[in-house]
């Protein structure tokens, strides 16, 4: 059977197409685009025309993938930005008519059982785990060791922490506090419902992660088989994040290895990072290139 899942993020739009196989599936077709339809979210809790229909163009031409695939089985799927939408239903029925199916609007729960669920599906070594995904509405916490056994959704995300804080080229550092104080009052709490030692091997999904190990990699091409699985210390993030944040949007924006329309977003993003590596007391993290879109694949192919 062919499958294929659509994750529709605050910032991203992403497609995976996978093919059954034994023991799991194989990766027929992976796509991103940056389409921020979570934009001014935060503040207006309405999703904007403008951000609506540069999302839905995407997710069409994901339908037409998918149809020249020959997909038998698809999942789309919203997550933080939808659910604070006041009109997420003029979401729901764009996708519907693009795709034949009704999206599914994902609880941060449920958001973190399929991210940790792809997350571990290739790690070697034994857990525990925490996986920390920072999204562009929210950041997932999910920690578990074969599965997902406590589960924290907060409001922390990169797009609603530009949005928020940041309002100079580049930041000042006052700016960066803000970031930051928000980041420790959250995870403090959160640190204590999720019950993981402290010391418990951190693994990061989603973009600011992956693009913060591309910038250490030295690639001039961000290449998800260079960075699935590499490994961040708390040094290596501390030395992006001042190297990003001294640098204006426009120089940033030139980073070849930073996918287009990471260049505002990736500084608060790495503040969070940090924030959550000493949260947990983390020396390091590692980097993994699967993520919610294989835990979707793989909840749909199970027996």
């Amino acid at each position: 059977m062919r499958a294929a899942a659509i994750d529709v993020g605050t910032n991203s739009t992403r497609l995976l197409v996978a093919e059954e196989c034994p023991g799991g599936f194989r990766p027929l077709e992976r796509r991103l685009r940056i389409t921020r339809l979570g934009q001014d979210v935060d503040r207006r809790r309405v999703l904007s025309p403008e951000a609506l229909r540069r999302t839905l163009a995407v997710v069409a031409d994901y339908a037409a993938v998918c149809g020249e695939y020959g997909v038998e089985a698809l999942r789309v799927t919203g997550t933080s930005a939808v659910r604070d939408a006041a009109n997420k239903d003029d979401f729901l029925r764009g996708v519907a008519a693009l795709t034949g199916v009704r999206p599914e609007i994902l609880t941060g729960e449920q958001e973190g059982f399929a991210t940790f669920t792809g997350a571990v599906s290739d790690l070697a070594g034994p857990g525990p785990f925490v996986v920390v995904d920072i999204g562009g509405g929210s950041t997932e916490l999910i920690y578990g060791d074969t599965a997902p056994e406590h589960i924290v959704s907060l409001d922390i995300g990169c797009v609603r922490m530009l949005e928020k804080h940041i309002g100079s080229d580049p930041p000042r550092p006052a700016e960066l506090e803000a970031v930051r104080s928000e980041a420790d009052a959250r995870l403090a709490e959160a640190a204590g419902k999720l019950g993981a030692p402290a010391g418990t091997r951190l693994i990061g999904v989603a973009g600011t992660v992956t693009q913060l190990a591309a910038l250490k990699s030295g690639t001039r091409v961000y290449d998800p088989e260079v960075t699935h699985h590499m490994v961040l210390s708390h040094g290596d993030v501390r030395r992006l994040l001042r190297r990003l944040a001294s640098l204006p949007l426009e120089r940033r924006k030139r980073i070849r290895a930073l996918e287009e329309g990471r260049a505002d977003v990736i500084v608060p993003g790495a503040v969070i990072l940090l924030a959550v590596m000493e949260a947990f007391d983390a020396p390091e993290v590692t980097v993994s290139e699967k993520d919610i879109l294989d835990g979707l694949i793989l909840e749909m192919l199970e027996p």
